[in-house]
């Protein structure tokens, strides 16, 4: 005969649990979508919790008020919050990339409402992104990050928060020039193929000063912007690949700047 018992303790400990788990679901990527439902969310952050619950080892979680018990949660939710945030923050290389791509195509005043991001952004980005986003699913990397955070247990046991604020510093200045260099890479060939474009056409300006070479150039940069990105869309996996290097790096180094 199996007895299962569930007292208060296990109760604030399993709440502790499901604490982190949501805070990393409201903003990791793939799980945080607001094509999602809510419904959804909650049920995968307390199924979530439910398995852990049986898995992690249980700890004794020391308070003397609720104060201190509300301190604890809210260092869970901090924990849940920057593993997300580690998870996610690799996307948004993909969006500045689009966006310098539009602005030297003279898409720059063209933008869409992106649903999932819930911000206006350029028609470029938006394309790169949901084809980085199908790349990195069938890679598995939504399955990756997932277990990421059940490890994050075993480094990080409930209440064994140690945030390193310096480190977590270095880290984000670390990655904002990757940031650029990145998306400066992925935006190269068309960068490229857009200068020699301009000086063909500053040439034939000087060579043929009667014809309108903004009407002219405007079609001609935009053509050769689609030709060039239509080329080097088998790219695509490889910078897919590379982000979720970058992605794995940085909950790596987001976790160890935790413990």
């Amino acid at each position: 005969m199996v007895s299962l018992g569930f007292t208060l303790k296990d109760f604030e400990y399993f709440f502790l649990i499901l604490v982190r788990i949501s805070a990393f679901i409201a903003v990791a990527p793939f799980f945080s979508m607001s094509s999602v439902p809510n419904k959804v969310k909650a049920g995968i952050s307390f199924a979530v919790a439910l398995l852990l619950w049986f898995c992690v080892p249980y700890m004794e979680v020391e308070y003397a008020t609720t104060i201190d018990y509300a301190g604890i949660v809210i260092k869970e939710a901090i924990a849940g919050l920057l593993i997300g945030f580690s998870a996610s923050i690799c996307n948004y290389i993909i969006l500045f990339a689009g966006h310098l791509i539009d602005t030297d195509m003279g898409f720059a005043m063209v933008s869409v409402f992106d649903p999932v991001t819930k911000n206006q952004v350029s028609i470029s980005g938006t394309f790169y992104n949901y084809m980085i986003m199908l790349c990195l699913l069938c890679s598995g990397m939504h399955t990756y990050i997932l277990r990421a955070l059940i490890d994050s247990y075993t480094l990080i046991p409930i209440n064994m928060e140690l945030f390193d604020i310096n480190g977590l510093y270095n880290n984000m200045l670390e990655f904002l020039g990757d940031y650029v260099v990145i998306g400066f890479r992925i935006f190269l060939p068309v960068f490229m193929a857009l200068m020699i474009l301009n000086v063909v056409l500053g040439v034939l300006a000087k060579v043929a000063p009667q014809m309108n070479m903004f009407v002219v150039g405007m079609q001609l940069k935009i053509l050769t912007g689609l030709l060039v990105m239509f080329v080097t869309v088998y790219l695509l996996p490889d910078i897919s690949g590379f982000i979720f290097e970058e992605t794995k790096k940085m909950m790596v180094t987001f976790l160890g700047n935790m413990y």
